[in-house]
């Protein structure tokens, strides 16, 4: 076992079944593999994997979202578009490796970002652009049903969005028959069935835990409301139906094979599992849904999310509470930025490296760069970074204004200002784990770490150990993510056996022997980032005036 700190216990998929060439090009032609594709900020990811549970190819498309009139967005075509060369990608990776055609698989899955607001009328028509997880332009709605409910709902969630167009008097409301999110639509698009997976859907609208489906009393107060607004329809007549993890979610009709793989080589037929969300993915594919266990994404965005053993004891606004893809609650601490300002200064020093004639690969810049903060003040020297590229609910902001800041005292290294903005990355989620930590003595034994920011060894870990006071680990898999995660739901939905749940198909049949790097936290480094986050609380009024007199 590989570990920095105290030993862990978490588990990775069996390695041990070795398939030689012969095995791997059988499973493909026979369909004995399953693909999973995740719609991310930046990267749309497909992985296929064996019957053993490892991936055995993989393709993918960046893209990028828009911001348009006052919106972040993504554009359908862009959408298909990047689906379609994230399959080729897939199938050419297939080919070159093995020789033979990508024509089918068991199953498959679709995953995406969570959230946001997709409204479509009777005939299949996006009513108003997507309106994505990134926007913070629901906060009055966001307050109401808050307080309507007593239950937290965040800017982001599907039914603020909604609420925020009632109350902004919009006129394509009247016109909605279907509301779903982004791994909704794809699925739609692909089956013709309108479902979600209950962890995506307890992003949309309250889960009722105990029976996996939307929280009828919710629905009744919300019903309510459109009744005294005039508007005909009820939210359940608009809302996809919720499945739970290993039920079949409707075939792959042959025009979304054609619509998937215009080619024309993908078969139609093909079973798939619920569509999820990316942090459902992320919990399977860290084998964190279970009460206890938790994982962290971090990336564009870094959420937190942890799988409770009894509910917290009363609303807090900066948690989320939505549910594992078995409908179990998890408390999630979401903050909306992470790398996106921290890559931006890497592409600077791109620019620099440029500009003195070298040629530097880039993973090679993030590495030197990232290890430089290895190398600094525990308490990175007295500077100050906010990475809000966008607006921070955490902090309560509804626009960011990325902005570096130190005094004439601090100490200006390259290697306090990578740890600085490695911090900010974390700042506004240290604020809300905090709260379940300190407020709700939630255990936590160890969490799980995935995503860009984990990619070059130990120090996205040790970051992120020093700000939750955990030890964090990582996994081989994690540079798969959650892609990787919707290939194990599709292979759950084919293998499982009988009543099997989900944790024990993960931890009997795919997570069995893996030692992932474990690093516990540095003392020196807790204590530094404490003073980090002292900084970073006052200065938030520095933040503000950024936001009040930089007008966007």
């Amino acid at each position: 076992m590989e570990t920095l700190g105290r030993p862990s216990t978490v588990l990775r998929p069996k390695k041990e079944m070795n398939m030689n060439q012969i095995d791997i090009q059988y499973a493909i032609t026979s369909g004995k593999t399953t693909l999973g594709i995740e719609l991310g900020s930046t990267r749309i990811k497909a992985v296929l994997i064996a019957e053993n549970h490892v991936p055995i190819a993989s393709g993918s498309h960046e893209w990028e979202n828009l911001y348009e009139n006052g919106v972040w967005t993504y554009h359908l075509g862009d959408v298909w578009a990047g689906l379609q060369d994230a399959f080729r990608s897939l199938r050419a990776d297939v080919k070159t490796r093995y020789g033979v055609p990508l024509q089918t698989t068991g199953a498959i899955g679709f995953s995406a970002m969570m959230h946001g607001y997709m409204a479509f009328d009777k005939n299949g028509g996006l009513l108003v652009p997507f309106r994505t997880w990134r926007n913070t332009i629901t906060g009055q709605a966001a307050e109401q049903l808050t307080q309507l409910f007593q239950f937290n709902i965040p800017q982001r969630w599907s039914i603020a969005h909604l609420c925020q167009a009632i109350l902004n008097g919009e006129t394509h409301i009247n016109e909605i028959d279907h509301l779903t999110t982004l791994a909704g639509y794809v699925h739609w698009k692909l089956t013709g069935q309108k479902v979600l997976g209950v962890g995506e859907a307890s992003g949309m609208f309250p889960i009722d835990s105990a029976t996996n489906d939307w929280d009828k009393d919710r629905l009744a107060l919300f019903n309510a409301q459109l009744a005294e607004k005039n508007i005909a329809w009820k939210l359940e007549d608009i809302l996809p139906k919720v499945l739970v993890a290993g039920e079949n979610a409707g075939t792959l009709t042959a025009e979304g094979a054609q619509l998937l793989d215009p080619v024309g080589e993908l078969k139609a037929g093909i079973s798939l599992c619920p569509p999820e969300g990316d942090a459902g993915t992320g919990m399977v594919a860290t084998n964190s849904v279970a009460a206890r266990t938790g994982n962290v994404s971090a990336g564009t965005s870094v959420f937190a999310m942890i799988v409770l053993e009894k509910p917290l004891s009363r609303l807090y606004p900066e948690i989320d509470m939505v549910t594992t893809p078995t409908g179990k609650p998890v408390a999630m601490v979401h903050s909306n930025n992470c790398t996106s300002d921290l890559n931006a200064w890497v592409g600077l020093f791109e620019e620099f490296t440029h500009a003195l004639g070298m040629e530097v690969s880039q993973s090679t810049l993030f590495e030197t760069l990232y290890q430089q903060a290895l190398k600094a003040d525990a308490d990175a020297g007295g500077l100050l970074a906010y990475n809000y590229v966008s607006g921070e609910h955490l902090t309560y902001f509804e626009e960011g204004r990325p902005l570096f800041v130190r005094t004439p005292e601090s100490r200006f290294t390259l290697a306090n200002f990578m740890r600085a903005h490695l911090f900010s990355s974390l700042g506004a989620l240290k604020i809300g784990m905090d709260i379940l930590f300190e407020q709700e003595k939630v255990g936590l034994d160890q969490i799980l770490g995935h995503g860009g920011f984990f990619k070059t060894p130990q120090v996205g870990q040790k970051m992120m150990a020093a700000a939750l006071n955990v030890p964090v680990s990582v996994m081989s898999t994690a540079g798969e993510g959650g892609a990787w995660g919707m290939a194990l739901l599709a292979a759950y939905l084919l293998n499982k056996s009988g009543g099997e749940s989900l944790e024990a198909y993960l931890n009997e049949k795919v997570f069995a022997a893996e030692n992932p790097l474990t690093i516990a936290p540095d003392a020196n480094d807790v204590a530094g980032f404490a003073a980090f986050m002292e900084r970073y609380k006052h200065g938030l009024a520095i933040e503000r005036a950024a936001v009040e007199g930089l007008k966007a």
